[in-house]
């Protein structure tokens, strides 16, 4: 009876590795597949192609319709990518830096209202989406993609993979 409880103690306080991949597996192609699918109707959706150019120019980004198409492709290709598990840390630090830039240069400046406390301002800063996407690519890339990616299949091959 004790090993049972004390089994069951250690599973509620450090969990249980064994099903790490599945919340991996499901952060990795969720937000893959969020990607992919923004990336594309900014590439491929007139009306969304346009907003993002009048955005990046009102927010004063050089060459605003060259860095539209090309933010467009990181979204896409990188959500992509990021759903096959595929070169998955470049991906998420690619992707890490186009959420920064896009809190710091819209988020902040036009989601956040100004005057207000610390901590309400923290509040706010947190329930951004886009906070949400860094701190979930954080943790990809420390854990690795997971065992159903591209990126374990060739490490497995190279003989490098840590058995996650």
């Amino acid at each position: 009876m004790f090993t049972q409880s004390s089994h069951l103690i250690k599973k509620l306080l450090v969990g249980d590795r064994k099903w790490e991949w599945l919340p991996i597996l499901v952060a990795r192609v969720s937000l893959g597949l969020f990607f992919a699918v923004s990336g594309y109707n900014k590439l491929f959706i007139p009306e969304r192609h346009a907003d993002l150019i009048k955005l990046m120019s009102e927010i004063g980004v050089p060459f605003h319709e060259f860095m539209a198409v090309f933010l467009a492709c990181v979204e896409f290709f990188g959500g992509l990518l990021l759903i096959m598990g595929l070169f998955s840390t470049l991906v998420a630090i690619v992707l890490t830096i186009a959420m920064i830039v896009a809190i710091s240069t819209v988020e902040i400046e036009h989601v956040i209202p100004k005057g207000i406390g610390p901590l309400d301002w923290m509040s706010w800063f947190l329930y951004l989406p886009q906070t949400l996407y860094i701190i979930i690519f954080a943790w990809l890339m420390t854990t690795g993609p997971g065992r159903y990616s591209l990126d374990y299949l060739i490490a497995s091959k190279l003989g490098i993979n840590n058995n996650n």
